[in-house]
């Protein structure tokens, strides 16, 4: 099965040259979206069997994931390994992620870090408890970590799924409609490396948190 490793990344400058290094040691074609960084990624990139796709201006993380798996539905890849651009998480366990997707048949399999609530910040923490809660008691999925970037998508999951959000609640929109869809959805317990993100990360605790929040609602 051909899996690629898409990277979303936004003036990611410190972090997307070791990501996108590590990455390529798994032998899996790696594409990199970049959404709008004010310094054009293809020079820290060059020289690196690495596809780069920009957009002009910054449009959000789920438009730059939008970008990637369009790109890789055309490009004819049976699998997409999302990875966020910042280090946060372990890229030495992609192949056991995939592994396990393709063993478990799973439509969605995401890299739970679970363990490491306690070490968020309050409203990560607490929004990542709750939600993990409600999409267990809506759709049963017995996920653990339901915002975790670190995931495993089917070919076919991101074939029959329409998607419209444009920034983080797109990984809430996709779990919703890939559950209506029929397709499974499970996690996997893999540490992240920095269980809070970095300095780096672009989320903003209470504008994300009430947008994921509202994608639940609209779509559950």
């Amino acid at each position: 099965m051909a899996t690629c490793i898409l990277i979303p990344a936004y003036n990611a400058d410190i972090t997307i040259l070791p990501v996108v290094q590590e990455c390529l040691e798994h032998g899996m074609p790696v594409v990199v979206v970049d959404d709008g960084s004010a310094t054009d990624l293809s020079d820290l990139l060059a020289g690196l069997p690495v596809t780069l796709l920009r957009h002009r201006q910054n449009l959000g993380k789920g438009a730059a994931l939008k970008t990637g798996f369009a790109w890789a539905i055309e490009s004819a890849f049976d699998a997409v390994v999302t990875i966020d651009a910042d280090g946060q998480h372990d890229v030495s366990a992609i192949p056991q992620l995939v592994s396990s997707a393709q063993n478990g048949g799973w439509g969605i399999l995401i890299a739970s870090r679970h363990a490491q609530f306690e070490l968020m910040s309050g409203l990560r923490k607490l929004w990542n408890r709750i939600g993990v809660w409600c999409i267990w008691k809506r759709t049963g999925f017995e996920i653990t970590d339901s915002q975790s970037g670190f995931r495993f998508y089917s070919r076919n999951v991101l074939k029959d799924v329409s998607l419209k959000s444009n920034g983080y609640a797109l990984e809430m929109e996709i779990l919703l409609k890939a559950w209506k869809r029929g397709f499974t959805v499970g996690s996997l317990p893999i540490a992240a490396r920095v269980a809070d993100g970095r300095a780096t990360s672009h989320y903003r605790p209470v504008k994300d948190t009430v947008n994921i929040s509202m994608t639940f609602l609209r779509y559950m």
